[in-house]
């Protein structure tokens, strides 16, 4: 279906790719892996016809359709969320039109979606948002090559395993990018990695992959250690025997054969064997945390309540659901930086550790990353800096690099290090795999179940949660329901809940769920919502202006994006406004969500 040739791509000169050579068949499903940085991006834009590349060629059988989702986009603004979606409905015909009208509804509400976002505007959606609006367009077309970069970075656990099945029996040829192990393992039966420009391609998932990589690796750094030694002793005879006469003929046969020689190549950084323990957590109460009635409401929005649980000190527990079920919030509260109504109790000598969205917000932007790390870590752990932060993909000169030049994902696992580092008993971590690539997930969660303390995470990494926590907390209308066992065993009981709720009768009538206890027609009641009105229009003008930044500076990316496509357009200035204007819009995301916070 797609033929990549002898591909090489080069930015500033600098090898992105290097003669790339595989095919793309029909219904393939294939996860593309590699570091950050290693060209898995650059790779799908390609493909997708949006660089061109430096040398190399790609053919595509005639009249195929992709269908790509990039990590960053540009969205139209001025449609409803049904309006939107209809126009990829590329037909007049009534019945046709039905058909796709159903597909469509199933799609979006796969996605997480409620029916009453049907008729909202679409700029009233985050990003995340918008981008599974525009996934779900993408799928809705049936092109014959999926290209799905990070999808799964702003779904829920709920949403991910309905993206999962859709892909499994969907007729098109997918090619992704994910950091969801879990995910591409049960889509994917073909990996292909990138490392060093180059690619491997292995028939198998990613799991199996994983243990041949290793074989490979162990292969190449003995083929590589092998190739240094005889390079060493060709050198030291050239030296030794250099103004000899009698040895002359020899000498410059050994240096002709150094200059023909073709060097090996290998990923040395392995991180694999990396032990990196938490500092050991001072003992807690028995009971570090216990709730009972807790309820917390925004004006007349009312985010749970009810909620009573206790938390043993040594657990590790998730907090999972759909997003805006308030996982979060019950967070906040926890840290003190929320009001509520009910118990909430932070038991005896109860140290908090606390991983937040913003947490890289608040780190020094004028320390290095070294330094950042370096002024909190002590004891043993100072000797092992370099190799913690090699892991978190922050090896050689970029540990010196300063933090306020660092991009929003690169300071969350800076923030993540440094948390990483201190003496605590309770680490509360809101979603923190986000941008943290397979090897340094790994690292963190082997922490994580070496610690001797008590670990609450809000996540939807269902295999970084797996083997890890012992007790799952669903968050979801406006409850929280404690399931005892691992995140599988929430999966498979949380299935057989969907089927029984299939069977609850929904009324026909919004009317009938309104409740006579809560009158709406007293003049304190209406003030009370006039306020909250207000209040709220005030926000939501704050955020429709982040969010207007937002899109100008995406389409300056976009802008940029398109000139770097072009090989005589790719100069240092052109790379440096390029990280510029991609800091600015991590900041403004940043201010984004304190706002809709």
């Amino acid at each position: 279906m797609i033929s990549i040739e002898h591909l090489s791509m080069e930015f500033s000169s600098r090898p992105v790719l290097d003669d790339v050579t595989f095919l793309i068949n029909r219904k393939e499903r294939i996860a593309l892996v590699g570091k950050n940085g290693a060209g898995k991006s650059t790779l799908l834009r390609l493909i997708a016809g949006e660089y061109q590349p430096t040398s190399g060629r790609i053919s595509r059988e005639a009249e195929m359709t992709i269908g790509y989702l990039p990590q960053v986009m540009l969205h139209q603004d001025g449609r409803t969320l049904r309006e939107e979606m209809l126009t990829v409905a590329h037909t007049s015909d009534e019945n046709e039109l039905a058909r796709f009208v159903a597909e469509m509804d199933r799609t979006i509400i796969g996605l997480g979606f409620e029916r009453k976002d049907f008729d909202r505007q679409c700029n009233e959606f985050s990003g995340g948002w918008r981008m599974r609006i525009e996934l779900a367009k993408i799928l809705l077309q049936h092109p014959d090559l999926l290209l799905l970069d990070e999808p799964t970075n702003h779904l829920d656990i709920e949403s991910i395993q309905w993206l999962e099945d859709f892909l499994k029996t969907s007729p098109s040829a997918v090619l992704l990018v994910s950091h969801d192990r879990a995910f591409i393992n049960n889509v994917c039966a073909r990996t292909i990695e990138i490392t060093l420009g180059r690619i491997y391609d292995y028939n198998v998932n990613y799991d199996r992959f994983v243990e041949l990589r290793k074989e490979r690796h162990e292969q190449q750094v003995r083929a590589y250690q092998n190739q240094q030694k005889m390079i060493q002793d060709t050198e030291d005879f050239i030296e030794r025997f250099r103004y000899k006469a009698t040895k002359a003929v020899q000498v410059q046969s050994r240096i002709k054969q150094l200059e023909k020689l073709e060097r090996l190549e290998v990923d040395l950084e392995d991180t694999s064997r990396l032990n990196l323990r938490f500092p050991p957590a001072p003992r807690s109460g028995d009971f570090p945390l216990i709730v009972e009635d807790l309820s917390k409401s925004f004006g007349e929005h009312n985010v749970f309540h009810d909620v009573t649980f206790t938390i043993r000190r040594g657990e590790k527990v998730a907090f999972v659901g759909k997003n805006g079920e308030g996982k979060t919030t019950l967070v906040k509260c926890i840290m003190g930086q929320l009001d509520y109504l009910g118990t909430l109790k932070v038991g005896h000598n109860v140290k908090i550790g606390y991983f937040a969205q913003n947490q890289a917000a608040l780190l020094d932007e004028n320390l290095t990353v070294f330094d950042t790390i370096d002024y909190v870590a002590v004891g043993d752990i100072r000797t092992k800096i370099r190799d913690i932060l090699g892991a978190f993909m922050f090896g050689g000169e970029a540990s010196e690099k300063k933090v306020k030049v660092l991009s929003g994902g690169e300071r969350s696992r800076l923030a993540m290090i440094r948390l990483l580092l201190e003496p605590c008993n309770l680490l509360i971590l809101d979603e923190p795999t986000n941008h943290l690539d397979m090897q340094s997930k790994d690292v963190l969660k082997a922490a994580l179940a070496d610690f001797n303390g008590t670990v609450i995470c809000v996540s939807h990494d269902r295999d970084f949660l797996n083997g890890l926590v012992s007790k799952v907390y669903e968050f979801g209308g406006g409850r929280v329901k404690e399931h005892l066992g691992g995140i599988y065993d929430f999966l498979r009981a949380k299935k057989i809940d969907s089927l029984q709720d299939l069977e609850r009768k929904i009324p026909k009538d919004l009317k009938d769920l309104k409740d006579p206890k809560f009158p709406t027609d007293s003049k304190q009641d209406y003030a009370a919502q006039k306020a909250a009105a207000a209040e709220r229009r005030k926000r939501e003008k704050q955020i429709a202006d982040t969010e207007e930044a937002i899109a100008q500076l995406e389409a300056q990316q976009a802008e940029i994006e398109q000139q770097l496509a072009f090989p005589e357009n790719q100069t240092p200035e052109l790379f440096q406004k390029y990280e510029t204007v991609k800091h600015q819009i991590e900041q403004k995301m940043y201010e984004w969500e304190l706002l809709s916070e």
